[in-house]
């Protein structure tokens, strides 16, 4: 456990971890009444749930999520910082560029949650995180920033909203052609609970949106607490002491022995041969660790295995490997990835519950917004249902591909397109929609900059 590894810290360098896991802990439970909001906002509007109810259960559902959820979305964000050169640092540079980063984050939210508008806990870490790696290639050099994952992922945030309103709108048309039930479209009535089978529908998708967020934005704590510990304790998070080294030896041997079967060894092409020296440095490191346990041998080691799976993953892309080839070669990537791709069990239950309590608490705010700014026209139960079967659709499918996405904004723009659908663009809220479209294009700049002057602040008075 935790207590374990810090025994291996300073005292000084034990507080400051502390520190970071308490704001990572913090920067969870502010995303969860931030965000989640939007999953419980529609089942309170359309009085299919009490407000009290409605969060426990979000807050359960998020807990769920993040456990169940895997830990592909926070792998994502991980590889957007330069870790290996990070680690190669002192301990001083890594809690500067943590606390920069979690200090950002932490701010923006708290301040978009203030004032009730709804806000992307993703754009916000996404840019923090960009703002602090920036800062820190600006200073020491190195690889920077992974810019093209960066790409893939703000691609992902810049599609979604516009995915969730024009879906939103699609949905709502389906739902006026084939239900005759128009009991649905109508605003619901303060005195009577809804009928039970339109509750059951608004109940199953704040549980999806609930379950989705939890296993979408849950990982970003996840991922945000890997770089704390691997930042902190390399030694000991670097790779995934679980794993024993005589199996990674066995993936790269069996590797190897695939490649010698293409062909004789003196007809290797040199994508072949290169693929081999790349195994061999990774078993040379190995027998290195044998010897020498310490922090810059694991580092290697790590880095020497991240090497050897792009170069196998670029040599199956090329079609290296025969069909069955490659699927020998794919198992063993994958045990390899597993190495350096993994999340202790307590930093996931941490996370889990951050979330989870953070869903039941502040969580007002935001669902007046959602619930009665966005339309000028009050919540019916088909676009409750609508928006939060498009948001849940779409933060499912981004978690299954690794992808970080909005909760906020799909959801938001989800309910937009249910008042677009229901009276037309004057049924929206200008001012409303204007703050929400603000602080989507603000946030990622915005913390951007902040997370870079807060490294540079840290490092000058820290």
């Amino acid at each position: 456990m935790l207590l374990g590894f810090i025994s291996d810290l300073t005292t000084s360098g034990s507080i400051f971890l502390l520190i970071c896991i308490a704001a990572v802990c913090f920067y969870e439970a502010i995303n969860g009444f931030h965000d989640t909001a939007n999953a419980v906002a529609t089942v309170i509007y359309t009085k299919t749930m009490k407000p009290g109810f409605a969060v426990v259960w979000s807050g359960i559902w998020n807990f769920l999520g993040v456990w169940m959820g895997g830990i592909a979305v926070a792998m994502g964000l991980i590889k957007m910082l330069p870790l290996n050169d990070l680690m190669a640092h002192g301990l001083g540079e890594n809690i500067v560029l943590v606390m920069s980063i979690l200090v950002s984050a932490i701010v923006w939210n708290l301040g978009t949650w203030y004032f009730g508008i709804p806000c992307s806990s993703s754009h916000t870490m996404i840019g923090s995180l960009l703002g602090g790696g920036f800062a820190f290639w600006v200073i020491h050099g190195g690889a920077g920033v992974n810019w093209m994952k960066a790409k893939d992922i703000g691609l992902s945030l810049l599609v979604s909203p516009f995915f969730g309103f024009s879906m939103a709108i699609i949905m709502m048309y389906v739902l006026r052609t084939y239900i005759k039930n128009k009991a649905i479209f109508k605003e619901p009535d303060a005195k009577k609970a809804p009928p039970l089978w339109i509750r059951g529908i608004l109940v199953i998708t704040c549980t999806l949106v609930s379950f989705f967020h939890g296993s979408n934005d849950g990982q970003k704590g996840v991922g945000l607490m890997l770089v704390v510990l691997i930042s902190f304790m390399p030694m000991q998070f670097a790779l995934d002491s679980r794993i024993p080294l005589e199996q990674v030896q066995q993936s790269v041997t069996t590797v190897e022995s695939v490649i010698h079967a293409i062909a004789p060894d003196s007809l290797l092409d040199a994508k072949s041969l290169a693929l081999l020296a790349s195994a061999s440095t990774v078993k040379a490191g190995i027998e290195k660790i044998k010897t020498k346990d310490d922090k810059d041998t694991r580092l290697g080691l790590r880095k020497n295995i991240q090497q050897f799976v792009k170069d196998l993953d670029g040599s199956i892309g090329r079609e290296l490997f025969s069909a069955d080839n490659a699927k020998t070669v794919k198992a063993e990537i994958g045990q390899l990835k597993k190495t350096y791709e993994f999340a202790p069990v307590w930093v996931l239950l941490m996370i889990a519950l951050s979330l989870g309590v953070g869903t039941m608490i502040g969580w007002k705010r935001i669902v007046v917004t959602i619930g009665e700014k966005i339309g000028k026209s009050h919540l019916t139960y088909a676009q409750g249902a609508s928006a939060e079967l498009i948001a849940s659709m779409t933060i499912g499918l981004s978690t299954w591909f690794g992808l970080p996405v909005s909760t906020t904004h799909v959801l938001s723009s989800g309910v937009a397109g249910t008042m677009v659908a229901s009276g037309g663009i004057q049924n929206l809220r200008k001012k409303t929609i204007k703050n929400i479209a603000i602080a989507w294009v603000l946030t990622l700049p915005v913390t951007f900059v902040m997370a870079a002057v807060f490294y540079w602040l840290f490092r000058v008075f820290v």
